[in-house]
């Protein structure tokens, strides 16, 4: 019994791709760091670095998982997915139903352990977690809506450790929503033969894929000038723009090695150039923010 958990459990990691989550955790612990220290000029407590973590883990998961849960059939007909854990039967949908609500409970503790506006505000995180999977049916805008529902990470940290919304805040989710809903739209040109044949909704199945890559580097633009306008509505400073800088070569580089003739280099476009690129923002902002607090 014990074993047959740890094998599932193991092939659930896999299938949700736990990796994935440093994506949208640099965002959240940078948002959470910002807010704290521009309303209390100190840093979290290690209580809310814990819960904050928790948060993500558990939404992230419960997303991801939803997604992979609602999207099987969808999966089992499409050869880029069909070997995914749900369509190939390594897992069932009870299976993954129990991960996931293990993992709202994760979500739902930790906002009961940081502040009454992050409980208020849960219901609406919740909703994006599981509307989104159901948006490629019918509306092409899917890409943005993955990108709100990712943007909450930073702002759900901010709300985490500030209880309140501010300026800042929206800058970084909006930033976030972009530079996602950028990269997710790269990504769905992958697929844009198998959308549009089978009626789901993408830019690329709507727009073409050279018309696709150019919006995507439209989103990609708009994330990167209000990653620069954080600067100025925020104690941020030239330390941070160095990052911000490094994040915009990385975008144009992303675009620079995929071609609407060419998408042999989608997953390097993906996968370790986005990672790069959060780690790297929240290193940057992380320095600024020390040298703001203790210099």
């Amino acid at each position: 019994m014990a074993v047959a958990t740890a094998s599932k459990t193991k092939t659930f990691m896999r299938m949700i791709k736990i990796e994935h989550t440093i994506f949208a955790l640099p965002f959240a612990f940078f948002a959470m760091l910002l807010g704290s220290l521009v309303t209390t000029g100190t840093f979290p407590t290690i209580s809310q670095w814990f819960w904050v973590t928790i948060a993500m883990v558990g939404a992230r998961t419960a997303a991801m998982s939803l997604n992979r849960v609602i999207d099987a059939n969808i999966d089992k007909h499409n050869p880029r997915t069909a070997n995914r854990e749900i369509p190939a039967g390594l897992l069932s949908k009870t299976d993954v139903w129990f991960f996931i609500a293990v993992s709202f409970l994760l979500l739902f503790v930790a906002a009961f352990n940081l502040n009454l506006l992050s409980v208020y505000l849960l219901p609406v995180a919740v909703f994006f977690l599981v509307f989104y999977s159901y948006t490629k049916r019918f509306t092409w805008m899917c890409h943005l809506v993955l990108g709100v529902t990712i943007g909450i990470a930073p702002l759900g940290g901010w709300v985490a450790v500030t209880g309140e919304v501010s300026i800042a805040a929206f800058c970084l989710f909006i930033a976030v929503l972009f530079w996602l809903a950028g990269f997710d739209t790269v990504y769905a040109t992958q697929d844009a033969n198998y959308d549009r044949d089978h009626k789901l909704h993408s830019i690329p199945s709507r727009f073409g894929i050279k018309r696709a890559l150019q919006l995507a580097k439209g989103f990609h633009l708009v994330s990167f000038l209000f990653f620069v306008t954080l600067t100025f509505v925020s104690p941020l400073s030239w330390v941070y723009m160095i990052g911000v800088i490094l994040a915009g070569m990385i975008m144009v580089y992303q675009h620079s090695i995929v071609k609407a003739d060419d998408l042999s280099k989608v997953q390097i476009a993906f996968f370790p150039m986005n990672g790069t690129l959060s780690v790297l923002l929240f290193l940057f902002a992380l320095v600024d923010m020390l040298l703001i607090r203790f210099m």
